[in-house]
């Protein structure tokens, strides 16, 4: 984690301090994997340097609480990531309660086109299963718009 958020009821800057080792991008038998923890999602420049290492797949694991932020900012900032950036996003959010924050899990997988491919269900913990195919990496509109212009 870069990005180190401390807001009512979110204090993480008592129990982590920002990463040094920049955008993390793994090699795995699954492809490039890409690591935004939580917060990291909402900074635009943080999600480009994930493709620009080459990232196939981001994954997001975050603990995001009802109404934190208004409806519909976590599905559209991963969307419009993986749209101009040209990989697949899993946003994994937590579910449950803890002290005084609700957790409403419904994670879901965008494609490089920026479309949601897979949804779990709001309030319930499931593993989400989504089928994906690296080579619409490759063939998605951000990378054919970047190969043009450069």
């Amino acid at each position: 984690m870069i990005h180190i958020i401390d807001a009512p009821h979110f204090h993480v800057k008592g129990y982590y301090t920002p990463g040094d080792l920049g955008a993390g991008v793994f090699d795995t038998a699954a492809g490039r994997i890409g690591v935004a923890i939580c917060y990291d999602r909402h900074f635009p420049e943080y999600m480009r340097a994930l493709a620009l290492k080459g990232a196939e797949l981001i994954i997001i694991p975050q603990a995001g609480g009802v109404g934190e932020w208004p409806h519909g900012v976590f599905e559209s900032e991963v969307q419009i990531a993986a749209f101009q950036n040209g990989y697949f996003a899993a946003l994994v959010n937590r579910v449950g309660t803890e002290d005084y924050v609700a957790f409403d899990g419904e994670s879901f997988v965008s494609d490089p086109e920026g479309q949601v491919i897979a949804r779990a269900p709001s309030g319930t913990d499931r593993v989400l299963y989504a089928d994906i195919d690296l080579g619409q990496v490759k063939a998605c509109t951000a990378k054919k718009q970047n190969s043009n212009r450069l």
